[in-house]
């Protein structure tokens, strides 16, 4: 069987029948000529159907192990995509401490009437056992959590959705299926912001969700086309150049991630630091049985209140204060400020969101100027 870093690397290469161009040619067309009176080819219009997109949901679906996936135009469309399985009276669990925007689409959406939903603690046994005995039609799970990198069981979520009849959706956006397979692990679907570890480069903004079995690919591209959420040709092509580098970057980048975890931990301005990839962190036995590696986020909590994260987070040089993840750069952010300011208050009290958490995405830099930076952020203090 050929290994997924051929896999993806070889995606759709050298498969342009016209010119034998190796890298594949992007089809910008709107629209599609009919072979003649109701003979359509294999595509008509730009939104329905488009090869670059295609290839695309191909290639992240070979990667998961699933049967087909849908391209987006971002990761929250993705994430709404799947919601439209759902009718008025269904209940969604989703995570009480997932990412800010994740957290008002589904907040939202209850209020709109579209379905009801149910934020709660999947790390909590006792919790979860409570919110499956309300029948639930969809579990969604975010693991690593965003921004405190919690880790749930993903197959025991799964063994107990099965049971009362309930669909499992996996936002795999952290870790890429270069580093956790949730089809595997009994999931339904694997839910990507392509914009990030998928693209890699800053780039583009897009998504993807890769459906486990045909019948539930074929109903999500259905409702894709139909509520026009699909993603562009460019944004495709970009992002399939983007992938072919994956298994190189996430490699160097959680290389990175480990030796800054481990510097952080020994600082003494640092109260916590949250990552899998530490022997002490309460997921790293969780994370040997499920990912094949703690991936490149992590967080922190810095001792002194929100005026020391405000310190540190505005002077690093290389460490970009800017939302997002997963591209070559480094990046630095304040989640209570910028990725879940769109949770109120109470939220993210109960998510265990501080003033003082300060996340961080690594890039593919010198581990050297990276450690540097940060030291020197943290004097500033």
């Amino acid at each position: 069987m050929t290994h997924k870093r051929t896999q993806i690397v070889q995606a759709d290469i050298g498969t342009d029948k016209n010119y034998k161009a190796v890298s594949p040619p992007l089809y910008l067309s709107s629209t599609y000529g009919f072979h003649g009176f109701e003979d359509m080819g294999e595509y008509d219009y730009g939104r329905s159907g488009n090869p670059n997109r295609d290839a695309l949901g191909k290639a992240v679906a070979e990667l998961e192990g699933g049967a087909g996936g849908v391209v987006t135009s971002s990761g929250m469309a993705a994430i709404d995509l799947v919601m439209n399985l759902l009718t008025s009276d269904e209940l969604v669990i989703a995570p009480h401490d997932c990412y800010g925007g994740t957290h008002r689409l589904l907040t939202h959406r209850q209020i709109q009437g579209r379905f009801r939903t149910l934020f709660v603690d999947q790390s909590d046994p006792q919790a979860l056992a409570a919110a499956f005995e309300q029948k639930p039609s969809l579990i969604l799970i975010e693991t690593p959590s965003n921004p405190l990198m919690r880790l749930v069981d993903i197959a025991a979520i799964c063994k107990a959705a099965k049971k009362v009849g309930a669909l499992v959706a996996v936002d795999n956006t952290f870790l890429s299926p270069a580093r956790q397979l949730p089809l595997s692990l009994g999931a339904d679907f694997a839910i990507h912001s392509t914009t990030k570890y998928l693209n890699g480069h800053s780039d583009v903004v897009g998504g993807c969700i890769v459906a486990k079995t045909a019948e539930h690919f074929e109903k999500l591209s259905w409702w894709a086309n139909c509520t026009g959420v699909t993603g562009a040709p460019f944004d495709a092509f970009m992002t399939l150049r983007g992938m072919r580098t994956l298994h190189a970057r996430m490699d160097i980048a959680e290389k990175n991630a480990i030796a800054l975890a481990k510097f952080l931990k020994k600082h003494k301005a640092v109260n916590h630091v949250y990552y899998p990839g530490l022997r002490s962190d309460a997921g790293h036995k969780l994370m040997k049985k499920q990912q094949s590696g703690p991936g490149a986020m992590l967080s922190f909590d810095i001792k002194g209140g929100r005026e020391a994260a405000k310190a540190v987070l505005e002077n690093t040089s290389l460490f970009q204060l800017a939302e997002s993840l997963g591209g070559v750069e480094s990046l630095i952010c304040h989640p209570a400020t910028m990725t879940h300011r769109a949770m109120d208050d109470e939220a993210r009290n109960i998510a265990g969101i501080k003033d003082t958490l300060i996340r961080i995405s690594v890039g593919l830099e010198d581990i050297s100027d990276l450690t540097g930076d940060l030291k020197g952020a943290i004097s500033a203090i």
